[in-house]
């Protein structure tokens, strides 16, 4: 889907207290940016909207969450859901940080020296196409970079059968173990689902929504 370009989108981000303008030079030191660093870091890769992080942010102040997505239009527009969200529970959003960063360039902002939690991977760009297959968010080559940071939990969510099926292979391929799957997420109780504008149009549409839970396999 091509966006149209914002002029405003990037002073406005800017004028954001929980914006940060320079991902790159966070590395290695995320959890830094939070007044409580030692709380649990979850991290969403392509937040778009913001339809997510900004019911999963607020509803966890336990919690400190990082959303990276790769445009200023997109990330604009979740900035301002979590201003809305947070405003509407009276809180503060001190929890939550947003930045601009190409998710397929991740290893230019997060290394081994950094922690995350929790990765949450929602509604991605499928890429069907044989010779695009490698920029998927799940595909090998990307599982490897979460790999040297990633000290929890994948949570993966998806409409799309063909990705989610070939995405068991990326996990195998990377060194994943999976946990957890189901082929209708909605049709299991006991996992905290969020559920956004986008899953709702593909329930609506008929289409099942994949999930599935994975961890790194622990090297001896």
């Amino acid at each position: 889907m091509r966006i149209r370009h914002k002029p405003w989108a990037k002073p406005e981000l800017e004028a954001c207290p929980f914006y940060i303008p320079d991902p790159q030079e966070q590395k290695g030191k995320w959890t830094s940016l939070f007044s409580e660093p030692e709380r649990p870091l979850y991290v969403e890769l392509g937040c778009g909207k913001g339809g997510f992080i900004s019911q999963a942010a607020p509803a966890h102040p336990e919690i400190n969450f990082v959303a990276m997505d790769i445009k200023n239009e997109m990330l604009v527009l979740a900035k301002r859901k979590l201003e809305g969200a947070y405003t509407e529970k009276g809180m503060k959003p001190d929890n939550v940080r947003i930045a601009i960063q190409n998710i397929e360039r991740l290893e230019l902002a997060w290394d081994e020296n950094d922690r995350a939690d929790r990765i949450y991977i929602n509604f991605c760009n499928p890429w069907p196409k044989k010779k695009h297959k490698k920029r998927r968010l799940t595909h090998t080559r990307q599982l490897l970079n979460y790999k040297k940071f990633l000290k929890g939990e994948l949570w993966f969510k998806t409409d799309d059968d063909e990705l989610f099926d070939e995405s068991f292979e990326y996990f195998a391929e990377a060194g994943y173990r999976i946990k957890f799957a189901t082929r209708d997420l909605h049709s299991e109780t006991g996992i905290e689902n969020f559920v956004t504008e986008h899953e709702n149009m593909f329930t609506a549409e008929g289409k099942n929504i994949k999930f599935l839970i994975a961890e790194p396999i622990k090297e001896d």
